[in-house]
Order: C-alpha cells, then structure tokens, then sequence
C-alpha cells in the first residue's frame, strides 16, 4: 500500500543519509584512537524496477495496466510519475489516474492522499472538480462524514455548476450527514435537493439515479426511527397498542418514501427500495411474534391476545411476500443485480417458509366439524 510504502521510504531516508557509525571490529580503548567512517549520501527510491523509467514511459504503462485492469499495477506506474516527475506534463493526469487506480483497489487512505491534491471544490472544473467528488467519496468509505458533508455542501452551493452537478452533491451531503448522526439536517437537505429537482422543466439535466438516491435515504430516515421504537409488553396492553401504532405510522411514511424511490425508475435505487420496504414488514412480524402478551392480561385475554397478533402476522408475512416477488420481477426485467437483489430472493424464501409454517399450524376453527377417521 502506498501511504505504508511511503512511510517506510522516509524511515530508510532517515536512517542512511549522513549515517555516522564506528566499525564493528574497532573498539574504542584508550591505546585504540576512534575512528569513524562516513558513507556517501544514499536516496532510497523503493520500486528499483520503475526507476529507469521516464515520465512518457511511466505514464504509458500505468495507462496500459488500467485498461487491463491491473490497477495495482496502475497504481505503481501513475504514482512513481507523480512522487518523482514533478514538471511532467501528465503529473495531473497522472494524479487522477492514481486515485482512480487506489480507489478501485478500495485503498482509500491511498486514494484520499492523490485526489486531495488535485481536488478544488470552491472553485475547481474538469478532473479538479471531479477529483473534489472522489474526494468526499473517500472520506465516505474512511468514516469521515463531516469532512465529506463539507466538500460536498462547498460543491452544491456553487451558482457556476449545472444543477447536476449541484444536485448530486446536495444528495451526496444529505447521506453523510445522516451518517453523523444529523437525520433532520439531513433530511431538509435531501428534501432541498428534491424541491430543486421536481421544479425543473427538464429533469433530464440530472440523472435519475440521485433523485431515486435522494427519496430512498429519506425513507432510510424514517427506517431508523421505526427502528428506535421498542415494543414492550410490560408497559402495559395501552402503551402497546400506541407503541404499535406509531411503529405503524412510521413504517408506513418509510414505504411511501421508498415507492417515490421506485417511481423515478432508477433500477439500482427502486431494488434496494423494494428489498426495504419487504424488511420492514419481515421486522414488524418478527416483533410480534416474539413479543409476549401483556402481563395484566388473564388467561383467556390473553388467548384472544395472541390470536389477533397471528391475523396480523399473516397480513405482514403476505404483504412482504407480495412487495419481495414484485421487487424481483423488477429487478429482472431490467437486469439489475447488486447486493438487494440477493438479500430480497433470500428474505423471500424465508417468508415463505414462514407461512407455510404458520398455515400448517394453524388451530381448526371450532365450528368446523373435524375430520372423520377411516373406518378400520
């Protein structure tokens, strides 16, 4: 890795250059005189195999490793041009290049160190704007949130950019900012960005992938508060039943969130909406069945109890069952594959197992005469 690779460069530089030592065969004595012996000035350059390289030849391999994506290979050749060809004329590609390559390999301390040279997000176009969005997508992978939130925020309030380009980083900001912990600062930024986006005459000037991005993280919003609600049977059977509601209400507001998601009609965002909205009501089932019945409740209320809660269960095991089959016909029809659609075709078979299981051991209604044995 580069930053390690690096470090160990200085610790040799600091070692070897102007090293003073004492042979090891001479002891200092008083009838011994000292001596010392002094080493030339020695520069450690680590890759001995690019070191014979110029800049033209540096920036031709790296190039040639990229497009065979062999990008530790890029990584080696781009970055020896930059640490060692300062005035090359392909060091600010080179620089890109670099990042690209380090961030493809998900070397993102790497990565973050090429691309925070060349960024320029109060005032940077081309590859030093670009170069300010890898930044932040960095930061991002590396945990630093705020730092990307700010990056961003710099980029989206820029009146000279298109509103694309403003738009995906307002979006951007919104989902580090919730990462911070920040959900309603987050939301008033998401929801800005898509106030800017549905009053646009054409909505082809930005890619539908951050709008879908934008509805999907608000849904996420509402998720997290679903998820802060705990349902506890010893509060007792009134707060329950307020504590379900309000659960309720938040699932609902998260699902409406994540069908405008699925309505822009990104592919990638419309299946990890769907494969959510069919994890919150697998989440809603798991509760109520672990959930046990209120301790005031008697014995025969709390048969009635359990009862209700199965008639509900079933709703839920049914509407997830529905929202995964119709989220993966989807994902099908446009060809989507990414880590929701596995995580749906596997929630969906655990659905269904569960209500077979449930239907099986389901009580005969008591007015339903039961089955007659065969004469022996």
């Amino acid at each position: 890795m580069l930053a390690t690779w690096r470090k160990w460069v200085l610790v040799g530089v600091l070692g070897l250059v102007g090293c003073r030592t004492t042979g090891t065969a001479v002891r200092e004595t008083p009838e011994t005189p000292r001596q010392q012996v002094q080493f030339d000035p020695v520069t450690v350059t680590a890759d001995l195999e690019l070191a014979s390289l110029n800049d033209e030849e540096l920036f031709a391999g790296g190039t040639s490793a990229f497009a065979a994506n062999d990008f530790a290979r890029a990584a080696r050749y781009f970055g020896r041009l930059v640490d060692f060809h300062p005035q090359s004329k392909h060091r600010h590609e080179a620089l890109y290049n670099a990042g690209l390559a380090h961030e493809r390999l998900e070397q993102w301390e790497e990565a973050n160190l090429r691309f925070s040279e060349l960024a320029d997000a109060e005032k940077g176009t081309g590859d030093t704007l670009d170069a300010a969005f890898r930044l932040a997508e960095t930061q991002y992978h590396l945990e630093r949130f705020a730092d990307a939130a700010r990056v961003l925020g710099t980029i989206a309030g820029r009146a000279d950019l298109p509103v694309g380009k403003r738009l995906e980083a307002q979006v951007q900001q919104g989902v580090c900012e919730l990462e911070t912990g920040q959900s309603e600062k987050a939301e008033k930024t998401l929801r800005q960005a898509l106030s800017t986006y549905e009053s646009l005459a054409d909505k082809d000037e930005v890619e539908d992938y951050f709008p879908a991005q934008a509805h999907f993280f608000i849904g996420e919003i509402y998720r997290q508060h679903y998820d802060q609600v705990k349902l506890d049977p010893a509060k007792g059977s009134d707060a329950l039943a307020n504590d379900l509601n309000y659960k309720a209400e938040l699932l609902l507001s998260a699902q409406g969130n994540y069908l405008r998601a699925i309505r822009v009609g990104n592919g990638h965002w419309a299946t990890a909406a769907g494969s959510q909205i069919g994890s919150m009501y697998e989440n809603l089932y798991e509760h109520l069945v672990n959930s046990p019945a209120p301790t005031e409740l008697d014995a025969e209320e709390a048969a009635i109890y359990r009862e209700e809660v199965r008639k509900k269960v079933r709703i839920l095991l049914t509407k997830s069952i529905n929202i995964y089959e119709r989220t993966l016909e989807a994902a099908e029809r446009i060809g989507s594959q990414n880590t929701f659609v596995n995580k749906t075709r596997q929630s969906l078979e655990k659905m269904k197992a569960l209500l077979l299981a449930d239907t099986e051991s389901a009580p005969v209604p008591q007015d339903e005469p039961a089955p007659s044995k065969p004469h022996s």
